[in-house]
C-alpha cells in the first residue's frame, strides 16, 4: 500500500505498472502518510504538483472529475476570472460524458486546449498550476482515457476528500484565509477584509502588530522579490474600522443546545475561545487575575509596540457580545478550578507563561537590588514605574522576544548604557528578527556567545555581571548549535541592573486539589492536541499553559479549537478530529510551500511596509513605533499578492 504506483508530483516520474522492481528513492514527494483518518489509507493524492498513485484500484478519470469538481467550486467563489471558470466548467462535462459512454476523442483534445488556455490566462497560481494534474493523467494514463471514450472501460466511482489550501494559510496556526482578505483590500472593500479575518480571528488589531508572521516565511512571492506584508496588511483594515469609528457586527448563530462556560484567562487563547463560544449562543464567564484585559499581551509586551487602547477595544467588542469578564479573580485563591467544574457545563484554561525561569548562577537568589526577572520588570514599566530609577547601565540575560522588549523598555525610562548578553549568535536568537533590528538601530549594544557566570553586588545592590565567552558545539535537543563555556575567558561587565529573560514558565498553583489532571515535565497540561480536552471531559486548556511560551498567534489557534470542541462537548457530540485536521497532518509531509520554486513571469513591485518612528525619536518615548500603512498604499501591496490558492483531492 505504501509503495508507488506511479507518480509525477513535483514532475518527477515514478512508473512501476509493470515494472514493479523500479527504484523510487528519488521521489521528491517526500513522505506522504499512510493513513489520512484512522482507519482509511491514502490510495492517490491529485493536486498542483501532480498525480501520486499507490493503488492500482484508483480510476483516474474519476479522481480527475472530484479534483475538478473541488477546483470549479473555488473558481465559483473567487469568479475573477472568467475563463478559468467557464473552462473548469466545459472540462468537467467533459469527465462526465466520459462517465456516462457520451465523450469522444476530440473532447480529449478539448481538455488538453482548454487547460492549456486556463494556464496562459489565469491570473491565480490556481489557473497556473491546478490543470497540472491533468496534463500529467492525458500522458501518461492515455490508454484509460481512450478506453473509456471508447466504451471499452467502466469509469468506477470513488471516495475522495479535498481541500483548499495556499502556503500563507497552511503557515498560519489559525489558518485564515489570507488570500480572500487580501484580495478584498485590493478591492478597497476594507471591512468585507476584516470580516473574512473574523471569521477565526478576533483580534486583527493586535495580531496584526505583535506576530511573528509564519504566514510572510511561507509567502510564494518572496521567491521572486519579497514576501506580501500580510501582518500589516491585517492591521491596516483593523485600524481602517477605528478610523472610521465603525462598530463590528457579529453573527451569533445559536447552537442546539446552549450553555454555560467558564473561562480562565483574558488573554489571546481566552478571549478568542470566548468569541467563538458567543457566536455559537453560549454563556461565557471570564476569569481574569489582573485588573484589565490582554494577560501577557497587556503586561508582557510595551506600549510601543501594542498601544494599551488597541487591546482594550477589541475585547471590548467581544464583551458587547454578551461575554462578561471579571477582573481581580485568581483561580485557587477567590475561587477554586473544583467549583467552576461543579457551576458550569464547560471550563477553558487559557493562562499564560507569567513566571520567570532562573538562570541558575550565583547570587541569582541574594535579592540583590538591581536585579529583577524580565517579566517582572516589564510589568513595572507597563504600570508605568521603573523599578530602578537610579540605575543607568542595564545589563539584560536572554536572546527571546521578553528579552528584546526589555532591553528597548530600558531606553524608554532614560537607561543611558543597554547590553544584551546571549550566549549563541544572532543567527539563533529567537527572537522576531525584526525586533532585533529595531533594537540595533536604537543603538541597544549586543554581546553574543556570552553567557553569565555570577551577579557581583556591594552593600546589596548590584555592581556587575561577571560572563564567560562561548563556542557553538554540536546541536542540542531544540536543534540549535549547543553553546560550550572557554575556560579561561571569564570577564566582567560592570552594571548596576541586570534583567534575567532566559524563558518563561507557567503557573499551575490553579490545579490545587485536582491531582489528576496530567502535567508534563515541563509543567504544562496534557491535552489532546487536537481537541484541547483534559482528561477531565468537562476541563479543556490551550496557550501557554498547553504548548509552554509560544506566539501570541498559536493562543488564538488554540482558544479557536477548544471553543469547537467545547461547543461538540455541551451539544453530547463525539469530540472527533475532523477533515481540516486530517489535511493539515497531509500537508506537513507534502509542503504546500515551495522554497525553491522559481517564480516566472510575474513583475518585480515594490514592497509597502509600516514606516518607523526615527531610531532617536521612538528610544525615548512609549509612542507606537509602527506606524501602519495608508489606503493607497494597503491597495497597492495587496495588488502584489499572487493568490496562491492551491487545491489537493486524495482517494481513499
Amino acid at each position: 500500500m505504501t509503495d508507488i504506483v506511479f507518480s509525477s508530483w513535483g514532475g518527477e516520474i515514478i512508473e512501476t505498472r509493470g515494472n514493479e522492481t523500479q527504484n523510487q528513492a528519488s521521489i521528491k514527494m517526500l513522505d506522504l502518510p499512510e493513513y489520512f483518518k484512522q482507519d482509511e489509507k491514502i490510495k492517490a493524492l491529485m493536486g498542483w504538483k501532480g498525480i501520486v498513485l499507490r493503488s492500482p484500484e484508483v480510476d483516474i478519470i474519476d479522481l480527475c472529475r472530484e479534483y475538478f469538481e473541488a477546483v470549479l467550486a473555488h473558481s465559483k467563489t473567487c469568479d475573477k476570472c472568467n475563463y478559468c471558470k467557464t473552462g473548469w466548467e466545459e472540462m468537467l462535462e467533459v469527465f462526465q460524458d466520459i462517465a456516462a459512454g457520451e465523450a469522444t476523442e476530440e473532447d480529449l483534445e478539448f481538455m488538453q486546449s482548454a487547460a492549456e488556455a486556463i494556464v496562459s490566462n489565469a491570473k491565480c497560481s490556481i489557473g497556473k498550476s491546478g490543470p497540472t494534474p491533468l496534463f500529467h493523467a492525458l500522458k501518461y494514463f492515455a490508454d484509460d482515457f481512450s478506453q473509456a471514450v471508447r466504451g471499452e472501460k467502466q469509469v468506477t466511482k470513488g471516495t475522495y476528500y479535498s481541500k483548499l489550501t495556499a502556503p500563507c494559510l497552511d503557515a498560519c496556526p489559525i489558518h485564515l484565509d489570507i488570500p480572500k482578505y487580501i484580495e478584498l483590500i485590493k478591492d478597497a472593500k476594507f471591512a468585507e477584509s476584516l470580516t473574512v479575518i473574523r471569521e477565526r480571528l478576533p483580534i486583527a488589531g493586535i495580531v496584526g502588530r505583535v506576530c511573528f508572521r509564519p504566514c510572510e516565511k511561507h509567502c510564494r512571492r518572496g521567491n521572486l522579490d519579497e514576501p506580501i506584508s500580510i501582518k500589516a496588511l491585517k492591521r491596516f483594515v483593523a485600524d481602517h474600522e477605528v478610523s472610521e469609528q465603525k462598530e463590528p457586527e457579529y453573527d451569533i448563530t445559536p447552537s442546539e443546545n446552549n450553555g454555560k462556560v467558564a473561562i480562565v484567562g483574558a488573554g489571546p487563547a481566552g478571549i478568542t475561545c470566548a468569541y467563538h463560544l458567543a457566536r455559537n449562543g453560549h454563556e461565557v464567564t471570564i476569569y481574569e487575575s489582573l485588573g484589565e484585559p490582554g494577560g501577557m499581551s497587556a503586561v508582557g509586551i510595551p506600549d510601543s509596540r501594542l498601544p494599551r487602547n488597541i487591546l482594550q477595544r477589541e475585547v471590548q467588542q467581544i464583551q458587547k457580545m454578551g461575554v462578561s469578564i471579571n477582573y481581580g479573580q485568581t483561580i485557587g485563591k477567590d475561587l477554586t478550578l473544583s467549583q467552576l467544574e461543579t457551576d458550569f457545563d464547560a471550563v477553558f484554561i487559557g493562562i499564560g507563561a507569567q513566571g520567570s525561569i532562573h538562570m541558575g548562577i550565583e547570587g541569582e537568589d541574594q535579592e540583590y537590588q538591581g536585579f529583577i526577572p524580565g517579566l517582572a520588570y516589564l510589568r513595572e514599566v507597563n504600570a508605568g514605574r521603573d523599578p530602578y530609577p537610579p540605575g543607568k547601565k542595564v545589563m539584560v540575560i536572554g536572546g527571546g522576544n521578553v528579552a528584546v522588549d526589555c532591553v528597548r523598555c530600558s531606553l524608554r525610562t532614560a537607561k543611558e548604557d543597554i547590553h544584551l548578553v546571549y550566549r549563541r549568535t544572532r543567527n539563533e536568537m529567537p527572537a522576531d528578527d525584526a525586533e532585533i533590528h529595531d533594537a540595533e538601530e536604537e543603538q541597544v549594544q549586543f554581546h553574543f556567545l556570552t553567557a553569565p557566570v555570577r551577579i557581583l553586588a556591594e552593600d546589596g545592590k548590584v555592581v556587575g555581571l561577571e560572563c564567560i565567552k562561548m563556542e557553538l558545539g554540536e546541536p542540542d535537543a531544540s536543534g540549535r548549535p549547543r553553546p560550550v563555556p572557554i575556560e579561561g575567558s571569564e570577564f566582567v561587565f560592570d552594571c548596576d541592573t541586570i534583567i534575567s529573560a532566559i524563558g518563561q514558565q507557567v503557573d499551575l498553583t490553579l490545579l490545587a486539589g485536582m491531582d489528576d489532571v496530567q502535567t508534563t515535565k515541563w509543567n504544562t497540561i496534557v491535552v489532546d492536541p487536537y481537541t484541547k480536552q483534559s482528561n477531565r471531559s468537562k476541563i479543556f486548556f490551550a496557550g501557554d499553559c498547553e504548548t509552554g511560551p509560544d506566539a501570541l498567534i498559536t493562543a488564538c489557534a488554540g482558544g479557536r479549537r477548544a471553543a469547537h470542541s467545547i461547543d461538540r462537548h455541551i451539544n453530547n457530540q463525539a469530540l472527533e478530529y475532523d477533515d481540516n485536521h486530517c489535511f493539515d497532518k497531509l500537508f506537513e509531509t507534502v509542503k504546500v510551500y515551495d522554497p525553491d520554486e522559481e517564480i516566472l513571469k510575474v513583475e518585480s513591485k515594490q514592497r509597502f511596509q509600516p514606516s518607523m518612528l526615527p531610531a532617536d525619536t521612538r528610544k525615548s518615548t512609549f509612542d507606537e513605533v509602527e506606524q501602519g500603512l495608508s489606503a493607497r498604499e494597503a491597495v497597492a501591496e495587496a495588488e502584489r499578492c499572487l493568490r496562491c490558492y492551491q487545491v489537493a483531492t486524495i482517494a481513499v
